[in-house]
Order: C-alpha cells, then sequence, then structure tokens
C-alpha cells in the first residue's frame, strides 16, 4: 500500500539533510549520501498531505485556535498504540520538542544548576542546556552485550546537590535501546530519592521493532507523575518534523503551571499547518506506522548485516529507532580518520559520536530512514572505503 523504495529527489527543496550536506560534511549533494539529520527519506502519510492540501484549497492561514480535534488525536493514538490515558488539560503545545526542552530548562532550574544527561544522548539537549546556563552533567551509559545500561550508583555517588532534573530518552538515541520496565522504575526511585524532576523525551515511540515494546514512564512508574514531564510529538513518527510541533504532557498540575508561565514568557504559539498534520497524522496514520516500522527493521538488519563484516566495526543492535549507532574503534583509527574515509572515500554523511557526549567519541550514527537500495548503496562503500581492513 505504501511504497517506501521509491526514491523521492530533495535536492534544491530546502531540505536541510540534502541540500546543506556539503557545507557541512563537504559531501556533494550530486552522489553523496545523507545519513545525518534525524528525517526521513519517505512522504509523510497520504491523510497528513491530504490535510495541506486541504488548506491549501482554502487559502487563508492564520492563527491556529480550537484545539480539541487536535487533543482528541493525540489521546486517542497514545491510549490505543500506547495504553496510556492522557487528559486533555495535561497538554501544551510546543513549536517542536527541541523548544520545549529548552522551556523545560527554564521553567525548572535556575543559571549554574545541573541538568543530568545519560551520554551519549541526542545532541540538543546539551546545547539547550549550556545556552541557558545550566550545567551539563554527564553520565555514561555503559555497553554491555551490545545494550546501554545505566549506572545509577557511580551517578548517585558524583551529585553535588546542585542537580535539579534529568533530560531522558526512551527508546533512546543513538543507541536504540528500548528500555525495560525495571529500568524505567530504578530511573525514576532515583529521581524521587535525589529530589530531581524527570524530562521524559519519547519521541522515538512509535518506531520500535518487535519483539520490543516501549513503555511509557507514567506506565512504568505511575508514583512520579508529581516530578514527571513527557515530551512527545508525531514529527519522527510520521515525517512531520518541519511542522514544529511537539507536546508537553504534563499530568501534575503544580508543574504544568510552571512550565505553561514559561511558554507564556516565550510568546510562543501553534503552527497551524503543523498542528493539522499532526491531527490527520494521529488520527489517520496507524496503517501507514504499521507498514513503515517493518520497512525500517529490514533496513536495519540489511545495514547491519553489511556494517558488521568489515573488520573493525561494530553497529550496536537497533531495537528502536532508524537512526543506526556504529563504532569504529576496532579499525584502530583516530576518530578524525575514519570520519574521513566515511565522508571522502565513501561519499557519506553521518554525525559525529563526538556531538553525543562522552562515550561516543569513537561512534558515527547513520540514518536508515530511507530507500532501502540507498542503504545497499552506503554498505558497499563503507566496504570499499574500510577495504584495507578486510
Amino acid at each position: 500500500m505504501f511504497d517506501f523504495d521509491r526514491p523521492v529527489d530533495r535536492r534544491g527543496t530546502h531540505c536541510a539533510k540534502w541540500d546543506m550536506m556539503e557545507a557541512t560534511y563537504g559531501v556533494p549533494a550530486e552522489d553523496g549520501i545523507p545519513m545525518w539529520v534525524a528525517d526521513m527519506d519517505f512522504p509523510a502519510p497520504p491523510a497528513v498531505n491530504a490535510a495541506l492540501m486541504e488548506a491549501a484549497r482554502h487559502g487563508v492561514h492564520g492563527y491556529f485556535g480550537d484545539e480539541r480535534d487536535y487533543h482528541e488525536a493525540i489521546i486517542g493514538w497514545m491510549a490505543r498504540r500506547h495504553g496510556w490515558e492522557v487528559e486533555p488539560e495535561w497538554i501544551s503545545t510546543t513549536h517542536g520538542l527541541v523548544a520545549a526542552t529548552a522551556l523545560c530548562v527554564q521553567a525548572f532550574s535556575h543559571p549554574g544548576e545541573g541538568v543530568i544527561l545519560f551520554t551519549p544522548v541526542y545532541h540538543a539537549f546539551a546545547r539547550v542546556i549550556r545556552a541557558n546556563a545550566r550545567v551539563v552533567v554527564e553520565s555514561r551509559l555503559m555497553a554491555e552485550d551490545g545494550r546501554y545500561r545505566m549506572d545509577l550508583d557511580a551517578l548517585e555517588a558524583r551529585l553535588t546537590g546542585r542537580e535539579r532534573m534529568v533530560i531522558w530518552c526512551s527508546p533512546h538515541n543513538p543507541g536504540g535501546r528500548v528500555w525495560e520496565r525495571e529500568e524505567l522504575a530504578a530511573l525514576a526511585e532515583f529521581c524521587a530519592r535525589n529530589d530531581l524532576l524527570l524530562i521524559s523525551d519519547e519521541v522515538h515511540h512509535d518506531l520500535v521493532f518487535p519483539p520490543h515494546r516501549h513503555l511509557p514512564m507514567p506506565l512504568a512508574a505511575p508514583e512520579i507523575r508529581n516530578r514527571l514531564v513527557m515530551l512527545t510529538s508525531a514529527s519522527k513518527s510520521f515525517n512531520i518534523a518541519g511542522g514544529h510541533v511537539g507536546n508537553a504532557i504534563i499530568p501534575d498540575r503544580r508543574l504544568r503551571t510552571r512550565f505553561r508561565a514559561a511558554l507564556a514568557a516565550a510568546g510562543s504559539s501553534p503552527n497551524h499547518l503543523g498542528v493539522l498534520m499532526t491531527t490527520a497524522a494521529y488520527s489517520q496514520g496507524d496503517e501507514w506506522i504499521d507498514a513503515l516500522v517493518p520497512y525500517l527493521a529490514e533496513n536495519a538488519k540489511v545495514f547491519d548485516e553489511g556494517v558488521n563484516a568489515i573488520p573493525g566495526l561494530q553497529s550496536m543492535p537497533l531495537e528502536a529507532t532508524y537512526l543506526a549507532w556504529v563504532d569504529f574503534e576496532g579499525t584502530g583509527m583516530s576518530s578524525r580518520e575514519f570520519t574521513a574515509r566515511v565522508e571522502r572515500e565513501a561519499r557519506i554523511a553521518a554525525n559525529h559520536g563526538s556531538t553525543f557526549g562522552a562515550g561516543g567519541e569513537t561512534f558515527l550514527r547513520f540514518n536508515l530512514a530511507t530507500p532501502r537500495a540507498r542503504v545497499r548503496e552506503a554498505v558497499a562503500r563503507l566496504a570499499a572505503a574500510f577495504a584495507d581492513l578486510q
């Protein structure tokens, strides 16, 4: 029903992933493969594009109002896809989730206070923490049997009392971990014991590969609702990141009031077209997601089998997301050397692991949400670029 193998030429469309690749990585769009920015090379679901076409036919693009349909779509999606019952008054709409993260930092901490990250992790978190004059407190994830795990004991021993919150990524980007109930409960208990707010970014929660199942933090640890902010968006699930719409879902009234005060201070309001896209996606996107996830899982299988056959390279098994995390430590090369081979010889643009914080120095992150033929081509290019190791 949905043809994810059909290539779409995104060059010259003001597409960050394609049109900024040469300026950022020196990889020309003419024959390069962009595997960095976390959006997909697939058209959005038909219902999403139909909603935009209807808006264009109407022809008036003013301020958005009356969020009832939008809230009902969110509530319905979370209930039927994740078993999580959300009340409409819990929802605050933001101009994307990076903006929501910054608002959380502003609302719930003060300059000079600490914000905990489990690294390596999505690079925008550290950027907004530092931009708001807070201190990044890194707790390095430990790799065991190809999976990341937290070391909460080591982190607790380092706490100074100046830490105010944890920004958490579930499922994990870039490691692709789907955290288990026991891990989520342990983190919740850790936050309660140390009087920390928990900001749970669950933007990749729809892109989970069986037999793994995502568990929303409110279901894993309902007792933490008085110190929990949930960040969700349809952006990654349905490839509508350009709509810049996200949601802070906050069950606790006290926290919700503080967050909305920061939102008002920022003068932010929803993107009209982004809200329309999100409403359509959450209302009519089930079949599209159900077709997309196995396609992404097969892309990951193709990529991992090819990359792991190259001596010195190891791709962390993906449980969720479309972002492969490849370790080049086994090559014995410096990050400068293996990155140059990927960019100059393979002509692939991938995110540099060091930008994800401690523990990412020997890695590159590859976006697999592209037609499978392009994934196969990327594997072939990597094999040729490191052929001398074979």
